[in-house]
């Protein structure tokens, strides 16, 4: 069955979750790794048309939240500048390039091609091995700024307490909760410009606290790796009639995080189908789906449309 088409929106600003996994067994991204795979998104962000909003690198996979700028917001010296900083001055810079620069800089497919080739390299020099690194082409979802997007970080920064490997989200060094917390988002690596105007405030320190908040109250924890659950939580259940409340609905409901396609409010879904239509080998048209338990945010699946 061939593949669907990349969704990818040009000439506005678009954020996107990118997934990537392994094609290695078991868990191949150690700590070195890990460092390494930071210190390349940091470069290659500073290069490309980007900001970076979210990542987490696990053992065997990782996620990227970036917000892709059009080239129509950098001048010809913005580009100059850019190559510079990146490549130095030794480098011979030459204007008949801008537009090729410009081309370039503003894919998100470019920019993580560079990122998991690079990291491939490193990978296998480290290693003393040859061959594929990264498994099938990395997933993408368009992803709409605001309440959508500050849900979707959160289910990103949260991969390390679901996976059990810490109790809070920001003792993982290798997530962006973690990147605010323990560097104190060196070098402005990640913003905080999440499009929500309970979240336009000055200075990031309030923005942070802010995140964290809406972090801890509707991220919860997931122990569902656990081989039992202990039976004071069973009580629990019982006493409210095994009802879901909305933290629970939040952590069953994560994987439109991944599989969506378009996820956002139901005006921004059905905008973005309309204009990708082509992309999707369905007879019928596709409707935006409301994603329970997430009030106001709606999906647009493109893979099984069972959770």
């Amino acid at each position: 069955m061939p593949r669907i088409a990349r969704l990818v929106a040009t000439g506005e600003k678009t954020v996107y979750h990118v997934i990537s996994r392994t094609a290695l067994p078991g868990f191949p991204l150690e700590d070195v790794e890990k460092d390494f795979f930071v210190k390349l998104v940091k470069q290659k962000s500073k290069l490309y048309f980007t900001e970076i909003m979210g990542f987490c690198i696990m053992g065997n996979h990782f996620h990227l939240l970036v917000r892709m700028l059009p080239e129509t917001h950098f001048t010809n010296k913005d580009i100059e500048t850019r190559f510079r900083q990146y490549y130095g001055d030794d480098r011979d810079f030459s204007k008949g390039q801008i537009p090729t620069f410009r081309e370039k800089w503003e894919s998100l497919s470019e920019f993580i091609r560079e990122i998991k080739q690079e990291f491939s390299r490193f990978y296998n020099k480290r290693n003393h091995r040859k061959g594929f690194f990264w498994g099938e082409r990395f997933k993408s979802l368009i992803v709409q700024d605001g309440l959508t997007l500050i849900n979707c970080l959160a289910y990103i920064d949260l991969n390390p307490v679901r996976a059990g490997i810490v109790e809070k989200p920001e003792e993982y060094r290798w997530n962006s909760i973690g990147y605010h917390v323990q560097t104190k988002n060196q070098d402005n690596f990640l913003s905080l410009d999440f499009g929500l105007k309970e979240y336009g405030v000055k200075g990031d320190k309030e923005r942070l606290r802010r995140y964290r908040r809406f972090l801890y109250e509707n991220g919860g924890k997931d122990k569902g790796n656990s081989s039992k659950i202990d039976e004071k939580i069973v009580e629990k259940e019982r006493k409210r009639d095994f009802k879901l409340s909305e933290k629970d609905r939040f952590l069953y409901r994560t994987r439109y995080f991944t599989d969506s396609g378009v996820i956002g409010s139901k005006k921004f879904v059905a905008k973005n189908y309309k204009q990708f239509k082509t992309a999707f080998q369905c007879k019928h048209d596709k409707i935006p789906r409301p994603i329970k338990g997430l009030e106001g945010i709606y999906s647009l699946k493109r893979l099984s449309e069972h959770i």
